[in-house]
Order: C-alpha cells, then structure tokens, then sequence
C-alpha cells in the first residue's frame, strides 16, 4: 500500500517537475529496493513490509535532522533548507503522529494489557509499541518513559 503511494508520489512530482521531490521519491524507491533485495538474501519475502517502510523513512528523517545540524554549524544553511524540503516530503507517507498525551496513554495501555511489572517486562512492551504504533511515535523518547514506568531509572 505504502509502495504503491510513494510510486504515485514519483509519478505525480515529474509530471509537474518538481525536482526536489522527484529526487527524494527515487531516494526512497531505491532504499526500498535495497531492503527488498537483503530480504530475499535472508530467505524473507521478495518485499518489505509496510512496517519495515515506515521504520526506514523515519531512519531517513532522522539523518536529515542530523545533516540540518550539521549543515547549520558549517554555515551551510542553502543545504539545510533542502534537507528540510525532503524532510517534508517524507513526512507525507508517515502516519499523524501521536501527542505527548496519546503517546504516554497509549504505553500506560500497553504496559496495563501486558501485565507488565518490571524492568524485565521493558523489551515485551517496547515490543509491542512498536508492533501497534509504528511511525507514530518517537521510540527512543519512548523507551525512557517505558524505563521509568517500570521502575528502570
């Protein structure tokens, strides 16, 4: 589904010439194909899953975060900026992202349904968010919370 709209994306962005986003949508197909292509290697299936897609686009805004800061402490901010345009157009294949407040009820849930009790439980949970919220929330702030929730901190 999500291969399918990122395809449509690249398709739309050259017939209107857009070529920043026609770049970063081949960017993303080629990552793709990659994964695709370490996946069959590993006996997987001959695609990655959306799950898989959603992990890798925000593995790819976050370089780009860090490009911005780097470019910024180089005085580089022309190549900021276009790393902010692609961080813009990435974001547009990734789901609404959950507030400070859905993010911490939604592990409050997660920790209550699992039973989870302790520092031990942290890997089930974790688990879990990422099966049930990926894309939607922002996993190494909520790791911290999850730590401190079962008593890790």
């Amino acid at each position: 589904m999500l291969r399918v709209q990122i395809s449509e994306a690249l398709k739309s962005s050259m017939k209107a010439k857009e070529k920043r986003a026609t770049s970063t949508l081949r960017l993303i197909l080629a990552a793709m194909k990659d994964r695709d292509i370490a996946a069959r290697g590993k006996g997987g299936d001959d695609e990655i899953s959306d799950d898989e897609i959603l992990g890798m686009l925000q593995k790819m805004i976050k370089q780009r975060h860090e490009s911005i800061e780097f470019y910024k402490q180089g005085g580089r901010l022309d190549l900021a900026k276009e790393e902010a345009e692609e961080i813009e157009i990435i974001e547009r294949f990734l789901p609404k992202r959950l507030d400070e407040k859905e993010t911490t009820d939604a592990i409050s849930a997660v920790i209550d349904e699992l039973g989870a009790a302790n520092i031990k439980d942290m890997g089930r949970t974790m688990a879990a968010l990422k099966q049930s919220y990926a894309g939607r929330m922002d996993f190494s702030k909520v790791s911290t919370i999850v730590k401190q929730r079962l008593g890790g901190v």
